[in-house]
């Protein structure tokens, strides 16, 4: 298809009436057509929303109408645009070409990638972008668009961190992925660290076949490469193989076996009548003041139900060394570490923003969609942990001389 271009008789009446003379001239032109064009868009919007047009009001069919303007100054590759946003009475309009809150009118190829980080489909962002716009747009295009991030992923995903982290969380989230004509489960390997200043880092995100310590392995050795010269504690789900990975690298870090996949694990073995009874039984465990507590508590848990479900309470004894960490801390350092929820509440924000996609046609447009979604769960990211200054003291007695001066910096 022919690029379409403007009549020169129109380009010949712009240049005479901006005076055009050089690169800026046009720049100054090109803002008044896009704060134009935007501005037209934006007051026929609410033709569709209430129902009718401006001043017809005989076939107005709503209780609602017109009230209007606010203004409001975006920020655009030109320059920055004032513009009027027209209000309704009744305070529901939603103005759609420059919506609430936003500042920055992007260009196509930024709509693109925002779009696609949000989970839309190459097919939904070609149809959002006809219908609002009129423009089309290919999903072969909108790929090519999305691949340009895959060299700012790369370098993230090889960034330099920091040399130490009191605390990491390990987890992996499963997706589906099409490899040669069928569609495959591929783990993604999410690292979660608190450095020393209790600010959240993403170490990196890894896509493998399946999740195994083989592969956890590979990515302890990469971390270790990229600057972490220590871990003090891991929170880790029940992979078999998890501890030995990561002791491989980091033999001094404590390991704390995450306390919900270890209840997840024992109930599997349970019937549904007696779950909620059987689960009620765990919690003195696990709640104990003190280790030695929580070995009586197993103890009775075993007398009740050892002989009925073998396998749930060998579970507990069998991990017991990796179970027990969090009891040496106080409980500002327990309710942190004892589970992954920290990880797995980000896993759930990762699915809520990929949950349109059945399948990712590659690896690539998995990471590229998880890549964005995860720059914008970060930016929410403001939190603090409560009484980090106490729990950061106790962790620099408890691992003597792991914390340096240095490190705090």
């Amino acid at each position: 298809m022919p690029k379409k271009r403007l009549p020169n008789e129109l380009l010949d009446q712009l240049i005479k009436e901006y005076n055009i003379k050089d690169t800026d001239d046009i720049k100054n032109m090109l803002k008044d057509l896009m704060g134009g064009t935007i501005q037209r868009m934006l007051n026929s919007e609410p033709d569709d929303e209430l129902g009718y047009e401006k001043y017809d009001t005989q076939n107005k069919e709503t209780d609602d109408s017109r009230n209007g303007f606010s203004k409001k100054m975006v920020r655009s590759e030109f320059g920055e645009i004032d513009l009027d946003i027209p209000r309704d009475r009744n305070g529901e309009f939603e103005p759609q070409i420059v919506k609430k809150h936003q500042t920055e009118i992007k260009g196509i190829e930024g709509q693109i990638i925002a779009l696609y980080g949000r989970g839309m489909s190459n097919r939904d962002i070609e149809s959002h972008l006809n219908e609002l716009y009129g423009i089309d747009v290919s999903p072969t295009l909108i790929s090519k668009i999305t691949d340009r991030i895959l060299p700012e992923i790369k370098e993230w995903q090889n960034r330099m961190l920091k040399s130490v982290y009191p605390i990491v969380f390990l987890d992996a989230i499963h997706y589906s992925v099409r490899k040669d004509g069928t569609v495959v489960k591929k783990a993604v390997y999410i690292a979660i660290g608190i450095d020393l200043e209790v600010q959240k880092d993403i170490l990196g995100m890894w896509v493998g076949e399946a999740e195994s310590s083989k592969f956890w392995l590979g990515i302890m050795n990469e971390i270790r490469n990229r600057g972490v010269q220590d871990i003090l504690i891991a929170s880790v789900d029940g992979l078999t193989g998890f501890p030995d990975a990561i002791r491989a690298v980091y033999p001094h870090t404590e390991i704390q076996r995450c306390i919900v996949h270890q209840i997840r694990n024992s109930v599997r073995y349970v019937s549904y009548k007696e779950l909620k009874a059987f689960t009620a039984d765990l919690k003195p465990i696990y709640k104990a003041a003190t280790e030695s507590l929580a070995l009586q508590e197993l103890d009775t848990f075993d007398a009740k139900w050892g002989s009925k479900y073998p396998n749930a309470v060998r579970s507990w004894r069998n991990n017991w060394e990796e179970i027990s960490v969090f009891f040496k801390y106080p409980e500002e350092i327990r309710k942190i570490i004892y589970t992954t929820n920290a990880i797995e509440n980000f896993n759930r924000q990762l699915r809520k923003a990929t949950k349109t996609k059945s399948a990712y046609p590659s690896d690539d447009a998995l990471m590229k969609s998880l890549y964005l979604a995860i720059r914008n769960i970060i930016k929410k990211w403001t939190g603090r942990v409560q009484g980090w200054g106490t729990i950061l003291d106790q962790l620099m007695i408890y691992f003597d001389g792991r914390i340096t001066d240095r490190d705090l910096v």
